[in-house]
Order: structure tokens, then sequence, then C-alpha cells
């Protein structure tokens, strides 16, 4: 499936119904007196968060959406039916946002959140309810109020607690296939991963946590260079960020400065979040050269090492990661 994490789209409400001029007429009764009902609201159109739901996709195909109006008052007091709400389902996580105003109307976080991103018209009332004691019977009524109109924008952010975070080919998609049962395309070339992979970690009985493998950064993400950019937005919601630098490639350090520069300039709060530094592919670097680099501390502290392949130091990861999150412990900053 195609991955999707920001649609723009159209929203009109329904309008209110108007309401209606009528007298009754009964045998019998002479003066029966005004009896036009109030018109229907018109239908709101509500946006809702479904976890069953993780693409935006649905909103590529259809762009505009209409609630239905409410119906017209009737004679007898009969009040017009209310339009329909209509209910637009997105992923837990998404972000919504008026592109007039520029505001964000909800963050729906959470299964079940709900915004009412357009309200619907209030109906227009009927001469009934203009009736007084010095003007009994009124000709006049209401129309219905217009439905709220506008152009609205839902981004996308992954509900994941651990953000997997590097340069293409660090081996975050290997990690996240050996650490649970996602499975992320893995390749020899960059940028094999075009679209965020969510995998589910078991730690122990009862002891879950959720990883998601963010595309490759490079150097310019934040402003818009490879493939990372489109997808930095989704670790502002983990709780934590484990950073994998490459073993087997030369200038490890300035691998992690360009990584934390990147992290830095398109959001400095995710700086702020905890944090492990682990070094890969161990298993494929010479004993020599792996011995000297256990030596070396990246941001104060020694990091991880492991090996996805062989399995080197990847449960070690897991159990700091399920600590991190927890906050039993501080990372490796």
């Amino acid at each position: 499936m195609k991955f999707i994490d920001l649609a723009r789209i159209r929203l009109k409400a329904g309008d209110g119904g108007a309401g209606c001029v009528s007298f009754r007429r009964e045998k019998f009764v002479p003066k029966g007196g005004p009896d036009g009902g109030n018109g229907g609201r018109g239908g709101s159109i509500v946006v809702r968060a479904n976890r069953q739901l993780s693409t935006l996709l649905d909103y590529t195909y259809r762009r505009t959406y209409r609630a239905p109006r409410g119906e017209h008052g009737q004679g007898s007091r009969k009040a017009g039916h209310s339009g329909a709400d209509v209910i637009l389902e997105v992923p837990a996580g998404t972000l919504v946002r008026d592109c007039g105003a520029n505001e964000i109307l909800g963050d729906l976080a959470n299964h079940g959140d709900t915004v009412v991103a357009a309200r619907g018209g209030r109906g227009g009332r009927g001469n009934a309810e203009f009736a007084t004691p010095t003007n009994q019977a009124p000709r006049h009524c209401e129309v219905g109020q217009p439905g709220e109109e506008r152009e609205i924008e839902l981004e996308l952010k992954l509900l994941a607690d651990v953000g997997l975070v590097g340069l293409p080919n660090a081996g975050k998609s290997t990690l996240i296939s050996v650490i649970s049962a996602a499975h992320p395309k893995i390749a020899d070339y960059p940028f094999t991963t075009l679209a965020p992979n969510l995998g589910i970690v078991r730690v122990d009985i009862g002891k879950n946590f959720v990883v998601a493998d963010i595309p490759g950064l490079i150097e310019g993400a934040h402003e818009g260079k490879g493939l990372g950019t489109q997808f930095l937005r989704h670790i502002e919601r983990t709780k934590a960020l484990v950073i994998l630098l490459d073993g087997i490639q030369d200038g490890i350090q300035e691998d992690y400065k360009v990584l934390l520069r990147e992290l830095r300039l398109y959001s400095p709060d995710l700086l702020k979040k905890p944090r492990l530094v682990v070094i890969t592919k161990t298993d494929s670097v010479e004993p020599e050269t792996l011995k000297a680099m256990r030596k070396t501390r990246r941001g104060g502290a020694r990091p991880l090492f492991i090996s996805a392949v062989s399995g080197e130091g990847v449960r070690d990861l897991v159990h700091r990661m399920w600590e991190l999150i927890r906050g039993e412990t501080h990372g490796t900053e």
C-alpha cells in the first residue's frame, strides 16, 4: 500500500433549512394563529481518529466532502429534519489544520478523538416563533444559516515509542525486521526505505513497545533534500530516539554531527528527547578497529554496539530501549 501522510481536502457543511410561514386552518377554529415550524440544522463534518487506519490514502482520491442540508420547516409546527453529520475517519495521530487561518483545529492522537472541522448552519425559525401579544399573526420567518466551508490539511504523525534515525543504509530496516514482525524492504543501496515502517517489539510478557523505522536522512534534509524531510514529522511524537551509525563507514563522528544538526534545524525539541547512540554492523568491522571504536565516546557517553545479522547486542539494545521510554535510564546522552 502506498503510504500517504499528508492530504488537503475541501469541506462544505450543510446549510440550515428555512423556517415556514403557515397558519392553522381548522374547522370551528376561526383564529388558529401561526404554526410555521423551524428549519432543520445542516449536517456538520466531523473528523474522527481510527486506530485501524494507517494512511491518508483515501483522501487523495476524493478531495471534496459535503454534508446534507437541513430540511425546511412545515405547517402544524413541524420542524425540518436536521442533516446527517458526515464522519471522516483518519489514522490516530492526525493533525487537522485550517489552511485559510493556518491554525490547528484538532490533534487526534488517540483512537476515538474527534473534531468538528466544518459546522452545519442553524435552521431558520418559523413564524410561530415570532408570535407576540402585539403581533399575533406574524407573516415572516428566517432562512437557514449557511454551513461552514473551509479547506483543511490532514497531517499524519505516526505514533511510536521509539524512532530509529540514521543515514541511508545505516541498518534501520534490518534492525526493525529482527526485533519485530515488520518486514521492510532491505537492499545494499541507499533509500530502500521509502515510507516509515512500524513494528511492535516484545520485551517480555506484558512488555511491548512500538518502534518506527524512519527513511534515511541526509545533510540538508530539513531543507527538503533527500527523502527524510517528508518523514521527520513522524519522530516528533516518539518518546525516545535511537541514532544508528554505520560501523563499516569512515567518518562516524561526522555522520553523528550531521544527524544531530538536521534534527536540531528541523525542530530543536527533538534533541530534548532521550536517545541512544548505536554503532551497527559490528560483524563486518575488523576486531582491532572495533576495539578502538569501543573506547570512543559519542556525546559524552559510550555508544552501544550491535550486529542485527549475528544478533550481537540486539537483546541488550531492546532492553535499553524499554528502560529509556519508561524513564528508567537517560540514554547515552
